[in-house]
This record gives structure tokens, sequence and C-alpha cells, in this order.
């Protein structure tokens, strides 16, 4: 079992958090100007990154609150974690 530290909560199971997504990933900055094919990269085109990579994931039996995590999708060791919004730093969680 891995443990995610929520900035609110402190230290959890991973079995209390729910999966989001790409971290990376913006939207495009005028919905109403995208093309088609910028909406299609959006929604449905993913990297399969190997190393380090930003997570968003929900503490869903928690706070309810969204978190970035940067993982390795190698090891999955959790080297950061941190508020959904803010850029993360350092390689502790």
């Amino acid at each position: 079992m891995h443990l995610i530290k929520c900035p609110w909560c402190g230290e959890r199971a991973e079995m209390e958090f729910t999966y989001g997504g790409d971290g990376t990933l913006t939207r495009p900055a005028d919905p109403e100007a995208a093309s088609d094919a910028e909406w299609t990269d959006y929604v449905y085109f993913r990297d399969n990154p190997r190393g380090p990579h930003e997570e968003l994931w929900q503490h869903a039996s928690g706070c309810r609150r969204w978190i970035k995590v940067r993982r390795n999708t190698l090891t999955h060791e959790i080297l950061a974690t941190g508020p959904a919004d803010r850029p993360l730093e350092g390689n502790a969680s």
C-alpha cells in the first residue's frame, strides 16, 4: 500500500484517493476559438511518460480536495504532493 500526503489531512492510504489524470494538461486558452483538432488533442491524446510525472488526484474519502502528485511511473514512488492549483516544489512528499 502506498501513502499519499494530502496537504490538508496528512499522509493517507492510496485507497482514499481517486486518480484524476495528467496534471500537466492545460485547457485551450480561448475555448470558443479552439479548433476541433485542438480540442481532440486536449480531450483524447495523452503521453505515457516514463519516470517522474505530475498527476491530479482527489482525496475522495477525506477532504474531497484535488491535489497534484509527482509520481515516478516506473517505481510508483510518490516524490511530491501539493494543492492542485500550485506548482509542486522539491522532491519529498
